[in-house]
């Protein structure tokens, strides 16, 4: 059971987060600098023990972001866990391989790209304005990145030096690097990089989703149907929680966490539910009123006496909210435009949703169910089959 109080703090005002110029090794690099690392879900991968972190709480996963000035770069390194790039503002190269030269795509608002696991990769902000993505980072405990050779040396060209407990030493502040007693951390060998997986422009193509290829239902969810309803789900990355037995993730191998869309229409909600696990809401554009509470509503609208926050998105900001597991929970669009919204779930199974009951009771008078698989049906169908 969770106060008012409790709610409140998991939401994640834009507007709030803090950010971290010397999170990495990397703030000294001409031309990488300067560069805002936030950490809203967990401390992410950040090397700086001052990271602001809006919410330390573990969800299988953790999210932050980054914002950079036109032109600037973030340089080669690796990550041993998911890490998914969500653009918002600008456009972005993604590069990697650098075998010598770098392969890259670009990205722009709304798109999505999974960037493989053991892979060296880097981004640049391609745009003309500060560019802003959020990021996802498989697990609790990422296992930290590995930075390229060429990354660390040129660091150390600035007095910068990472030892091999990832404490950051800068002869710019007046720190003393000491050959004798410091041990330097050792990058991958020329011949250890050259071994790993090389992936073709053609393969990270299948794992960057656009924003304009998304495919949407309006089967995903039992309660879309219903009267004010209207709500529509599109896949982006694992099984996640739609209730369309036809829908599939583009990006489907396993990263920890889902990744959806979830758009409601002016005027439209998702209707009260909940999940057994945490999920993390970020408004991308519109408003999103969102109710969470203890316990279920009642028969009359499915509404019910709950805490309420208000998020809204885009252009220049994007709201969060880190909702708690086993919250009931109602999602409406109290605006004139059309509300769009990710979603971020932790585990690699599908996730089932619990419809409070008046939820059910209205959706089997208008003709619908969930079958035994938890995929939307007809009621009709379910009713005459074998119990």
């Amino acid at each position: 059971m969770m106060t008012d109080a409790e709610f409140l703090a998991r939401f994640i005002p834009f507007s709030s987060l803090r950010y971290s110029t010397e999170a990495f090794i990397d703030y000294r690099i001409p031309g990488c600098a300067p560069k805002k690392n936030y950490a809203l879900i967990g401390p992410g991968v950040s090397q700086n023990p001052n990271q602001p972190v809006s919410l330390r709480e573990k969800h299988g996963f953790q999210v932050g972001g980054v914002a950079m000035p036109p032109g600037k770069t973030n340089p080669p390194h690796m990550h041993f866990t998911a890490e998914v790039f969500i653009c918002t503002r600008s456009h972005w190269d993604l590069h990697w391989g650098f075998n010598p030269d770098p392969l890259k795509a670009t990205i722009g608002p709304g798109d999505i790209a999974s960037l493989p696991t053991w892979i060296y990769r880097g981004f640049q902000n391609v745009g003309d304005q500060e560019g802003f993505m959020f990021t996802a980072l498989g697990r609790d405990d990422t296992g930290g990145i590995l930075w390229g050779p060429q990354t660390l040396e040129a660091a150390r060209e600035q007095g910068v030096h990472l030892t091999e407990d990832y404490q950051i030493v800068d002869e710019q502040l007046g720190q003393r690097w000491d050959e004798a007693t410091m041990r330097r951390l050792q990058p991958m060998t020329p011949q250890e990089i050259a071994d790993l997986r090389r992936w073709s422009p053609a393969e990270m193509a299948q794992r960057v989703v656009r924003h304009a290829d998304l495919r949407w239902s309006p089967r995903a969810l039992l309660g879309a149907a219903l009267p004010g309803g209207g709500a529509e789900l599109a896949p982006v990355i694992g099984l996640g929680i739609t209730e369309d037995r036809d829908h599939l993730a583009p990006v489907a191998n396993a990263h920890g966490f889902s990744i959806e869309w979830l758009r409601i229409p002016a005027g439209g909600q998702v209707p009260a539910h909940r999940l057994d696990c945490q999920q993390v809401l970020t408004v991308y554009r519109g408003s999103l009123q969102i109710q969470v509470s203890n316990t279920p509503p009642g028969p009359m609208e499915y509404r019910f006496s709950a805490t309420e926050i208000v998020a809204t998105g885009g252009p220049d900001h994007w709201d969060s909210y880190a909702m708690p597991a086993q919250a009931w929970r109602r999602l409406s669009n109290p605006g004139d435009t059309e509300t769009e919204v990710l979603l971020m779930t932790p585990g690699d199974g599908r996730k089932r949703i619990e419809w409070a009951p008046a939820v059910v009771q209205a959706a089997a008078a208008a003709g619908h169910a969930i079958d035994a698989d938890g995929y939307l049906a007809p009621k009709r169908y379910t009713d005459r089959s074998q119990r």
